[in-house]
């Protein structure tokens, strides 16, 4: 499965722990990554300086599903999930 073009959600929704060009410490959760194009486009995609985590996580129909919108509930849950210390909605 490909990315859905304009989704952009893991590049939004998801904390990203190691460093990045501009984010020395990482992006914390629901933070746009600078690192986005206008077209909403990881213009770091196949360059060395794109994070390990990034081309960890390949699009696939349980996390993207067929809307922008469960893209970004999925990994909010996910994310929720794996972060210690996050309050239940």
């Amino acid at each position: 499965m490909e990315c859905r073009a304009g989704c952009a959600a893991c590049c939004i929704v998801i904390s990203i722990s190691s460093p990045l060009p501009g984010l020395p410490h990482g992006k914390p959760a629901g933070m746009p990554c600078p690192h986005l194009t206008a077209e909403r486009r990881c213009s770091l995609f196949g360059q060395p300086e794109r994070p390990a985590v990034c081309g960890e996580l390949p699009a696939s129909l349980d996390m993207c599903g067929t809307t922008d919108q469960h893209a970004f509930a999925y990994l909010e849950e996910l994310e929720r999930l794996t972060t210690p210390n996050t309050p239940s909605p």
